[in-house]
């Protein structure tokens, strides 16, 4: 399914029915596009999970509609209340992935034209709320794919820029490498109507002001974060995958990357990243072939510290300990900051 989840398929689904599935999350983690990277990051698996389960749950309280079923535990779906300790297991509904045929280094969408439920929405849709240091925003300012009229500017943003109001963001899912458009190129290549974009992004607006709050609690600021939408039968609205978590969000402590940003910034310092944007430059959908060499496995100590990230985080976002003897989240960022 991914680089960092697998997927267990329980009942396919079909074009009338929600199938039933499985998440693993591993203690993998993937960045630039690569895929696996060479480490384990130990808990970090069980982490997303429990807090994923926490968001979804919170959710579907406010009416949001999912395809979560529950936490596994003892072969049985569980609500987060009736767990006994973290697991890494989700159940959840699974709906069809239809993909767009690769026409030479193009995407023929066409085929959403006919396909209505209980799909995927071959979308990736971001919410932004400031531009750290790092937010791609930057980057698509520079090379121009992106206009300061695009996100309501006049002058050039900073790092660190707290935006107004909530910036709406979306991107291809479905593709090689992914790939930012406007509102409008999103609704043509996916058969979504004006009125269900809009609908997507009103559920989008609730979503991250969830987050948001809930993240604010702990003293963290949820910067940005991505989700995911798909169709149940009925072509009734649904949330897929997983979101809130650290893999999904970017959140910052006091200006520290709280996030999977750490990873990024480690190897943007390195050959490896060098050689892999020469590549997407250069390579189209093959670009994974023209790197040289893979990356290197990151330092033990800092490992350690991204395990203890992550545990920490599940434990003060859902208000639980669910890993003893985890330092605390504050703590374990100071140590972090040298290595990035």
């Amino acid at each position: 399914m991914g680089s960092v989840k697998d997927l267990k398929i329980i009942q396919k689904p079909t074009k009338e029915k929600c199938g039933r599935g499985q998440f693993t999350f591993s203690d993998r983690y993937s960045v630039f596009d690569w895929g696996e990277m060479p480490d384990l990051i130990d808990g970090k698996g069980a982490a997303l999970c429990v807090t994923s389960a926490y968001f979804l749950e919170k959710l579907e309280s406010l009416g949001i509609g999912t395809h979560y079923v529950g936490v596994v535990e003892s072969g049985r779906a569980k609500r987060l209340s009736d767990l006994e300790k973290p697991q890494s297991s989700m159940e959840i509904n699974l709906v069809r992935i239809v993909r767009p045929k690769l026409d030479g280094n193009k995407y023929d969408y066409s085929v959403y034209n006919n396909e209505k439920t209980n799909m995927l929405i071959p979308l990736e849709v971001i919410y932004r709320n400031s531009l750290p240091e790092g937010s791609s925003v930057f980057k698509r300012l520079k090379n121009g794919s992106l206009k300061l009229s695009d996100i309501g500017m006049t002058e050039m943003p900073a790092p660190g820029t707290v935006l107004d109001k909530p910036l709406f963001d979306v991107s291809t899912k479905l593709e090689a490498t992914d790939r930012y458009m406007d509102w409008k190129e999103a609704g043509q290549i996916s058969g979504l109507s004006g009125k269900e974009i809009e609908e997507m992004r009103k559920s989008l607006f609730t979503i991250n002001d969830m987050i948001s709050k809930e993240a604010k609690k702990v003293g963290l600021a949820n910067e940005d974060g991505k989700v995911e939408f798909g169709y149940d039968e009925n072509r009734k609205p649904i949330l897929l995958d997983t979101l809130g978590t650290l893999d999904e969000c970017r959140f910052t402590y006091k200006g520290m990357p709280v996030s999977k940003e750490v990873f990024r910034l480690y190897y943007r310092k390195t050959e490896w990243y060098k050689d892999v944007e020469d590549a997407k430059k250069a390579g189209g959908v093959d670009w994974k072939k023209l790197v040289k060499k893979g990356p290197e496995k990151l330092p033990k100590e800092f490992s350690e510290l991204a395990s203890n990230m992550y545990k920490a985080s599940c434990n003060e976002i859902t208000g639980r300990e669910w890993f003893k003897n985890t330092p605390p989240l504050s703590e374990t960022l100071n140590s972090i900051r040298k290595f990035i």
